[in-house]
């Protein structure tokens, strides 16, 4: 049975009993959510007043499938798509509580405002130094960080099917241009590549590109795959879609279209990869999730998971063990380990270096050798990704060993270097280098 075959055939399974109506819930629906209802009011209020600063959205699958509402203030999907008030400091909280309770729009917009300033929207320097030129005029909606991957955010996929709660992208979704990554300008792109040829891969990112109609996504990808850019090996797409929506695969009207286009890529000799965003087990527990993956690496497209370490959702080995093999279960590949970035509700989701290590160390050894593709624990940091290798005893010093996966400067990438042992440091930026040293070598350049 050819790839077609067997990806429209699982869709006809669902066909006839699950036919799902996309339904989605932003800040100003939160009052219609039923399974709300049954939360304490002081608890519907905190809600509303953080979801007044980070962005606020979930759709009805996630209400209906995956958050057990008998549990919901220990369900780890009810901690990543709803607000806690601890995410905003208490002094801030109450601010935006006083305005929202006396009803004073114009203080809340100002209290807003300031609070999302201090949350250090756009981090690592992506808007400082990561914005590539053709002809010496930026190239809107794009970056370039590493030397062989391109980053593209089309216009049409700059939202999600739901939020969550720690998103590093949280300043793409609350309306301001002034921090928003977004283009509809592929042509531009493809010009900027063919000057490039060091580029290799161009990922599709957002929010969410999932989100776009397949007519919309089918017009970048083609341009992608025109002569002239035999260099492009790989297109990845970041994506959340096959935990928060994965009906996209198998009943939406254009399902299949996304599909063909998915085939498409392959056949072209091109790679297509999924890179597939998972916190927790519990996102690949339902049934239609499983035969969206199905479907999706029925035409030759790879799915590849990532994402950060979070206190309260995913911080323990156990978690991550089951993450892992549910993963390699169902043909997906582990890929990263994150640190939380330092943005947004950073403070209420880092967990420190040392217990990252640990837990890393701890889940990485109960694996089979076929999950050890994950990396991590990594920090996706200004000069580049680093990876904390462990803890180590040298010159009777105990130091962090730390290597770069990824960097700025290729030179970097794989080059050890240490820092003095913090159990409290949770971000490079906590850290001191070791030996006696100024500055770590990176900082030198």
């Amino acid at each position: 049975m050819n790839s077609e075959l067997i990806f429209l055939n699982l869709a006809e399974a669902w066909k006839p009993t699950c036919k799902e109506r996309f339904k989605v819930y932003t800040y100003h629906q939160l009052d219609k959510i039923p399974q709300l209802a049954c939360l304490p009011e002081e608890i519907i209020f905190n809600i509303k007043v953080v979801a007044n600063v980070l962005p606020f959205r979930i759709n009805e699958y996630v209400c209906n499938q995956l958050i057990d509402w008998d549990n919901w203030s220990n369900d780890p999907i009810f901690k990543l798509t709803f607000p806690d008030r601890d995410m905003l400091s208490k002094n801030d909280f109450s601010l935006v509580a006083e305005c929202l309770v006396k009803g004073d729009k114009s203080g809340l917009q100002n209290e807003v405002s300031r609070i999302r300033a201090n949350l250090n929207p756009n981090p690592a320097g992506q808007m400082e130094f990561n914005i590539p030129q053709l002809d010496g005029n930026i190239i809107e909606g794009t970056q370039h960080k590493y030397k062989e991957t391109v980053l593209f955010f089309p216009n049409q996929g700059q939202v999600c099917h739901s939020y969550c709660t720690f998103c590093f992208r949280w300043p793409q979704f609350i309306g301001d241009q002034n921090l928003k990554f977004a283009s509809k300008d592929i042509n531009t792109l493809c010009n900027y590549l063919k000057q490039h040829t060091e580029v290799t891969d161009v990922l599709i990112t957002g929010g969410d590109p999932m989100v776009m109609k397949a007519n919309h996504l089918s017009d970048y990808i083609n341009a992608l795959l025109q002569p002239g850019l035999e260099h492009i090996q790989t297109i990845r797409i970041g994506t959340k879609s096959l935990t928060f929506w994965p009906f996209r695969y198998l009943t939406d009207d254009d399902a299949d279209d996304v599909l063909r286009i998915f085939e498409k890529v392959n056949k072209s000799g091109k790679h297509l990869a999924l890179m597939a965003h998972y916190n927790h087990w519990k996102e690949l527990s339902s049934d239609v999730s499983a035969d969206a993956i199905q479907r999706v690496q029925s035409t030759g497209a790879q799915i590849r998971s990532q994402g950060p370490l979070l206190a309260k959702i995913n911080d323990s080995a156990e978690q991550w063990t089951r993450l892992w093999k549910t993963q390699v279960k169902h043909g997906i590949f582990p890929y990263y380990m994150f640190m939380e970035r330092d943005t947004g509700a950073s403070h209420y989701f880092k967990v420190p270096m040392y217990r990252a290590w640990q837990i890393y160390r701890d889940a990485i050894g109960q694996v089979p050798g076929i999950a050890r593709t994950a990396r991590g624990p990594s920090m996706s940091t200004e000069p580049g990704k680093i990876e904390i290798q462990g803890v180590a005893e040298i010159n009777n010093e105990t130091v962090f060993v730390l290597r770069f996966i990824q960097a700025r400067n290729p030179e970097w990438v794989q080059r050890p270097f240490f820092a003095k042992f913090d159990e409290t440091a949770a971000w490079i930026d906590d850290l001191i280098p070791a030996f006696g040293e100024e500055r770590f070598f990176f900082e030198k350049n």
